[in-house]
């Protein structure tokens, strides 16, 4: 238990605002979630998107910027922790600032976690706490066993994250790099998105370990270099 919970605590290091890429399509979610994470006081926030859309970097985010404050702040991707006992899991947490509950739909529909939820909800809300929550569906679509917790969740703003198209793929890693001080091509962008894995994070790892190649053998980012690094 003590280790899962570890892994749940941990934060990314790159999951920040500055690192977050911004379309048109995230836009209100990033100043959502900016907004709630600079202004003190209660506050709620849940954001809908499929996997790889952006949601857990953002709450994420709003983690290290309160975090970096001094104020208390928890994450938790509860798809991980949905064998465990919730109320080992959640105890203490209404003494939070912000409370970060990714993959909510992992957990909901499951009647012990759905009580212990609601009343960690009601203690967070009394103590003026920030709560923001993260599924691939809206409140009102996601499966719970109390009508009053899937009330409570759509109390505060819904945002809708989408996942990006190519083009926008390619110019988030493009900036990403840039951020690095690499010079990366719109070929070796496409080149790169066409052979890897599509979600940005996958994506920025990549380009991370990239990164460190390019640096070690003094090289830049040309197609002839990475089918030489990663055997494409």
């Amino acid at each position: 238990m003590a280790d899962q919970l570890a892994l749940a605590l941990a934060l990314q290091d790159h999951a920040t605002f500055d690192n977050f890429w911004q379309s048109s399509s995230n836009r209100l979610a990033l100043r959502s979630a900016q907004t709630l994470a600079a202004q003190p006081g209660p506050g709620q926030l849940h954001l809908v998107g499929p996997e790889g859309s952006g949601r857990s970097h953002l709450l994420q985010a709003v983690c290290h910027q309160l975090l970096a404050a001094g104020e208390t702040a928890v994450y938790l991707p509860l798809a991980l922790l949905c064998e465990q006992a919730p109320a080992a899991v959640l105890e203490g947490l209404d003494a939070a600032a912000a409370l970060c509950l990714d993959d909510l739909h992992g957990v909901l529909g499951d009647p012990a976690w759905d009580e212990a939820l609601f009343h960690l909800y009601n203690r967070l809300r009394e103590r003026g706490g920030r709560w923001l929550s993260a599924a691939h569906a809206a409140p009102g679509q996601l499966r719970c066993s109390l009508p009053d917790l899937r009330s409570r969740l759509g109390w505060g703003l819904v945002c809708q994250l989408a996942v990006l198209g190519d083009d926008e793929r390619c110019a988030a890693l493009q900036w990403r790099a840039r951020r690095r001080g690499l010079d990366i091509s719109d070929e070796v962008a496409r080149f790169i998105l066409h052979r890897a894995p599509r979600d940005l994070a996958s994506l920025f790892e990549l380009l991370e370990r990239l990164d460190r190649q390019a640096l070690a053998h003094k090289r830049r980012l040309t197609i002839p270099f990475l089918k030489s690094l990663l055997d494409w």
